[in-house]
């Protein structure tokens, strides 16, 4: 199959296959010493499925590698990747939690503003200029 026929089979553009190739994470093929297109072959579509899906859920492309890795190792366990993805959610909280603490902070902001007057003495500028952080 060609570049643009990987692509499109796989749900994404063709920049996005060369990026992954760029990236190690698929192989590219040789191009042919005749000359024509590079031949991907078919498992190359369930590659790239697979690195969106671990994008989807959050996985880095360094993730996405070692997962991949572990895929094809024949004495890796189903164990670590499942550690990987419970380290991923513990991830994925902490993030949550974090937005929860940005969401308080602005909520409290923006209760504390009258929302009129100049804005020398808006509140909302004013606690910006403080610098602190929560």
């Amino acid at each position: 199959m060609r570049i643009s026929q990987i692509a499109q089979s796989a749900g994404v553009g063709v920049e996005t296959v060369r990026f992954y190739e760029r990236k190690k994470l698929i192989e590219q093929p040789l191009k042919p010493v005749s000359g024509g297109f590079r031949a991907y072959p078919r498992e190359v579509i369930t590659q790239i499925r697979f690195i969106r899906r671990a994008q989807n859920l959050g996985f880095s492309l360094k993730e996405v590698k070692d997962l991949m890795s572990l895929r094809i190792d024949p004495r890796a366990d189903c164990g670590e990747v499942r550690q990987r993805a419970q380290a991923k959610r513990q991830e994925v909280n902490e993030k949550i939690e974090q937005l929860h603490r940005v969401r308080d902070a602005l909520d409290t902001v923006i209760n504390a503003c009258p929302g009129r007057g100049s804005t020398r003495t808006c509140s909302i500028l004013g606690e910006l200029e403080k610098g602190q952080s929560s």
